[in-house]
């Protein structure tokens, strides 16, 4: 399910038209598509699974990348560098919201209680990449009150077109087109459908009513743990199972250890 969160988080992150500029003017995702997202999905399983020494490397290569980039607004011709404080902000922001809404409506036993609890510690992740961890939001309502105030920045701009055609439809080889269509736009569809009533307005494409929403999520999620963990956590890039040989058998995932 985190990879419909992640989807929907570059949905969501396109939306702030200064933070979108920033990734379309400095990155090669449109020729390296896969190669970004498995990036960034090495990135966040590092410094969810790794040690704290790897979580330290890989959010210095972060800030180091980000201190040498800057960004144009063309309609005032502004140079702007990509690691403002509002941008790296909205970034986590909605990179946050995502897995934890995406992960809640798909029926993962995470409490009230227990998602405060993530919200907080996800500050470690936003001081990694640059953030003073006390100006980003601690729990659930500090979060909705982040949205509201950053809501009359958004918009759905040229770049953030740009960047929903790409997920509709992303390049990849002739041989995988029907794999394209059969898989990802399935999930591209549910990550697009997760987004917040506001985004679905900004973006100007109807969405199922929430309560749709969520029976599919909880579909998708019941059909994805009936898949073994075994196999599950084989998957790349296997940070779970680094993991697990690291700190032993008794660090084994359950949804038991999150909720208790």
């Amino acid at each position: 399910m985190m990879w419909v969160a992640g989807i929907r988080a570059l949905y969501l992150q396109a939306l702030h038209p200064r933070a979108v500029r920033g990734v379309m003017q400095n990155s090669d995702f449109r020729r390296d598509a896969w190669g970004r997202l498995m990036r960034t999905a090495t990135f966040v399983g590092t410094i969810t699974y790794g040690t704290a020494e790897a979580a330290e490397r890989a959010g210095a290569r972060v800030r180091k990348i980000h201190s040498k980039l800057s960004a144009t607004d063309p309609d005032t011709g502004e140079r702007y560098p990509v690691d403002e404080p509002e941008l790296l902000r909205w970034v986590h922001c909605a990179e946050i919201d995502s897995y934890l809404h995406v992960l809640r409506c798909s029926g993962f036993p995470f409490t009230d209680a227990a998602a405060d609890r993530y919200i907080a510690e996800q500050r470690i992740a936003a001081e990694l990449v640059g953030l003073d961890p006390d100006e980003v939001p601690g729990d659930r309502e500090e979060l909705a009150a982040y949205f509201t105030q950053v809501l009359p920045e958004l918009a759905a701009g040229p770049e953030a077109r740009e960047v929903d055609d790409f997920l509709r439809t992303p390049p990849t080889h002739t041989l995988l087109v029907p794999a394209r269509a059969l898989l990802w736009r399935r999930v591209a569809n549910l990550a697009y459908a997760s987004l917040p009533p506001y985004a679905h307005e900004l973006y100007g494409r109807r969405a199922p009513s929430p309560a749709v929403v969520t029976r599919r999520l909880r579909l998708t999620g019941t059909l994805l743990r009936c898949v073994p963990a075994r196999l599950r956590w084989q998957l790349p890039p296997k940070h779970i199972i680094r993991a697990m040989r690291r700190l032993g058998p008794g660090s084994r995932p359950a949804p038991y250890k999150v909720v208790r």
